[in-house]
């Protein structure tokens, strides 16, 4: 019986490359029939595997509708992983014998399962990270090219964004460090996004408060609570954000507004009371400012 010639592949690509297709050819001309598994993503939706399954094998189909596509899980454990791909191989095409293909720096040194294994030499220096770096900000006028976004967009899971806010005290915690918008003319805890770049919040928040104040120190940096946000940019969407708030003491330099901030002043914890009823605080930042008046009004 002759073995079934298997791709294991993630062609997570716009089209298919010459160097899929050359895999393709190799393989075809040795076996009479070929299966391309492809690998899935736990991640819904990314930069790094931004297709799904059905996208990828309606496209294989497209070129080569005599080629079987199924779909394989990433596991975190080799051992499982090439069980999985073992036990998915044998349920369907019970009683056939496979011969496994990759490229280099593909699945063969994770595999440890019962099947022969080729790597296969390259043929062409395109990749598919390179193509997709390259298609990845076209815009197209086509009916397709909006179904697409609209498609890919409803088919990832709501997120949550993380962001950071820092609340700096002085003069025994009478006072806070608060920032101005020019966006809506209130005042506000410095803060924003947490970069992926991070190593934790706790960098996270230094690093905000260092690009929206520039020059100050600060220490006895401390996690208080965190929040979901009613931030106005996503009132209206699924996804959300949720702040985590730290608090630290002022320790020297100036207080100079910088990035996105205009101004950055002190302000007592009464006065801020006072900027709350009114409204000349944000309102998105009104349950972070309630909760630490509660807590340092009596400190």
């Amino acid at each position: 019986m002759n073995a079934i010639g298997v791709i294991m592949a993630r062609f997570q690509s716009p089209y298919l490359h010459e160097g899929h297709r050359a895999i393709l050819e190799q393989v075809m001309t040795n076996h009479n029939k070929v299966v391309i598994i492809l690998g899935v993503s736990p991640v819904l939706g990314s930069r790094k595997n931004p297709l799904d399954f059905h996208t990828r094998m309606k496209m294989i189909a497209s070129n080569y509708p005599e080629v079987v596509v199924l779909p394989l899980a990433n596991h975190p454990l080799d051992s499982r992983w090439s069980s999985n791909l073992d036990v998915l191989l044998m349920h369907s095409f019970p009683g056939s014998h496979f011969k496994l293909y990759g490229g280099r720096d593909s699945f063969i040194p994770h595999y440890s399962g019962r099947w022969p294994v080729v790597e296969l030499p390259e043929t062409t220096q395109v990749s598919a990270t390179q193509l997709r770096h390259q298609v990845s900000d076209r815009v197209s006028a086509s009916e397709e090219f909006r179904t697409g976004i609209i498609y890919a967009y409803s088919n990832t899971y709501p997120k949550v964004y993380p962001t950071v806010d820092i609340a700096v005290f002085r003069n025994n915690k009478s006072e806070i460090l608060l920032g101005k918008k020019n966006l809506d003319d209130q005042w506000r805890l410095l803060g924003g996004f947490a970069d992926p770049k991070d190593e934790s919040f706790e960098v996270s928040a230094l690093r905000e408060l260092s690009e929206e104040c520039n020059g100050i120190q600060v220490e006895n940096l401390i996690y208080e609570k965190s929040f979901r946000v009613n931030d106005w940019r996503y009132r209206d969407e699924v996804d959300k954000i949720i702040t985590s708030l730290f608090s630290a003491d002022f320790l020297a330099g100036e207080t100079v507004a910088g990035d996105d901030i205009d101004e950055v002043g002190w302000f007592t914890i009464e006065t801020i009371k006072t900027m709350m009823e009114q409204r000349l605080t944000n309102e998105a930042h009104a349950p972070l400012l309630n909760f630490l008046l509660t807590k340092y009004s009596h400190v």
